[in-house]
């Protein structure tokens, strides 16, 4: 069997790959509680929700094929399948049926939240080991709090 090899030196190769692997994995989940929400989303703020919903899961599918890719130039397979993101995935996801808006607009801030905490773990970790892979989590860490920004400015009520 032919592997990629990588110019980093094993430590910082293994530091980076579980780095992109674990976020390969929050960005599945994401992109899958994005179109769960988007499919099921009911309530006044339906249309504007809906399309926020949709620039979530495009964010987050962009950005798994750069990790996925990375990973890959590293010599790492990433695992993106199914069974993989089942049993890895740590955030909080849908309930079943159903889902007012309010409900969809505070279960993506919380979902945010919990990767981007995530996330800047993985960009501590990466600092050393590779600033490479550490500068793709900074990029994706500023595209999931604008995202978490938006979505949090929804449940807020401006007193006058």
């Amino acid at each position: 069997m032919t592997t990629v090899r990588s110019a980093l030196p094993e430590p910082a190769r293994r530091v980076a790959g579980e780095a992109l692997q674990e976020s390969l994995v929050d960005l599945l989940g994401l992109s899958l509680i994005g179109k769960q929400a988007h499919w099921n989303i009911v309530g006044p703020r339906f249309r504007s929700i809906h399309f926020q919903l949709d620039e979530v899961v495009s964010t987050a599918r962009s950005y798994a094929d750069q990790v996925a890719e990375r990973a890959a130039a590293l010599g790492i397979a990433p695992d993106g399948r199914p069974e993989t993101v089942a049993a890895r995935f740590a955030l909080h996801g849908t309930k079943d049926g159903w889902l007012r808006d309010t409900e969809v607009v505070q279960l993506l801030v919380e979902a945010l939240e919990t990767a981007i905490g995530r996330l800047r773990g993985r960009i501590d970790a990466t600092e050393d080991a590779d600033r490479v892979t550490q500068d793709l989590l900074i990029s994706l860490t500023y595209e999931l709090e604008k995202q978490r920004w938006m979505f949090d400015a929804e449940n807020q009520h401006v007193e006058e």
